[in-house]
């Protein structure tokens, strides 16, 4: 059998476009396990041995995947092995941000007593945008609180969980929104400062999906000007992030860290693996 050589990301974090390209050119892989680096048609044609691509979670939103089928290049994912954890992270998300537990944590670190009152979520509408594994997931988990759940997704009409309706109803009706949508290109965010006027004045706004599908900086001028009640980020449009959010009141910010649970990680690893092991013994007899 083929002896591979691994060659690990040096930058140990997400990787830009020249970045990944530079490393293609250099070390000229004929296999790639693959994170949320910009994986364009421009680095797939410069990548020159390349034959596989194994993405290690579930969107792949950051290849080119059209280019990738004219390289004759398949891409893989592991689309069931994140959905637990980030489903978890969203919920926990969800109650720092109603319950304001991180605001309080950091005030008692520095010897102060304050008491805000919080929310109830088993009150809520919560709406969820993108009703897949993971939306679903969430569903599920929050169900348990009692609370109303509304939903919008394109490929689905109805849900057991989820009451389905349109994106604009979602946005106007309820109280916390969280986002499970794969990134958007070409048009934008999905949650621009229009949408977000549509939102109630006291809502809690969770993006556990994708960097880029918010204007973050319009969250930011929304939570400073009394806009929002809250906003809870595990992704960014550019990582790692120190934009407008970190100033902002009510905010709960992690460091892309969704699939980040020890069970996950070492099922996610183990099967984009496997993947690439088993893709390139068909692409080039190893």
């Amino acid at each position: 059998k083929s002896q591979f050589k691994p060659v690990f990301n040096p930058y140990k974090r997400k990787l830009t476009e020249s970045e990944i390209s530079e490393l293609l050119a250099e070390h000229r892989p004929i296999g790639l396990l693959a994170g949320v680096e910009p994986l364009t048609s421009t680095v797939l044609r410069h990548a020159a041995e390349l034959r596989v691509i194994s993405r290690c979670g579930t969107g792949l939103d950051n290849v080119d995947l059209e280019a990738a089928d004219e390289l004759d290049i398949p891409v893989f994912n592991t689309p069931d092995a994140p959905t637990v954890a980030v489903a978890e992270l969203t919920v926990g998300l969800a109650l720092c941000l109603v319950r304001g537990i991180s605001v309080i944590d950091a005030a008692v670190k520095r010897g102060e007593w304050h008491r805000p009152t919080g929310r109830l979520i088993s009150t809520m509408t919560v709406g969820v945008i993108g009703c897949g594994r993971i939306g679903r997931g969430v569903a599920e988990r929050l169900a348990g609180f009692g609370c109303r759940i509304i939903g919008c997704d394109p490929a689905l009409d109805d849900h057991a969980t989820i009451e389905m309706t349109g994106l604009d109803n979602v946005l106007s009706t309820a109280d916390l929104i969280t986002l499970h949508v794969p990134a958007t290109t070409g048009t934008g965010p999905l949650i621009d400062r229009e949408r977000l006027a549509k939102m109630r004045p006291d809502a809690y706004l969770i993006n556990a999906a994708r960097g880029g599908l918010v204007d973050e900086e319009a969250v930011a001028e929304a939570l400073n000007n009394g806009r929002l009640g809250g906003a809870a980020f595990d992704c960014f449009t550019a990582e790692p992030y120190s934009g407008p959010l970190t100033d902002c009141p009510n905010t709960v910010l992690t460091a892309h860290v969704g699939s980040y649970a020890r069970e996950t990680r070492g099922q996610m690893e183990l099967e984009a693996a496997e993947n690439l092991l088993t893709a390139l013994a068909v692409t080039v007899g190893a």
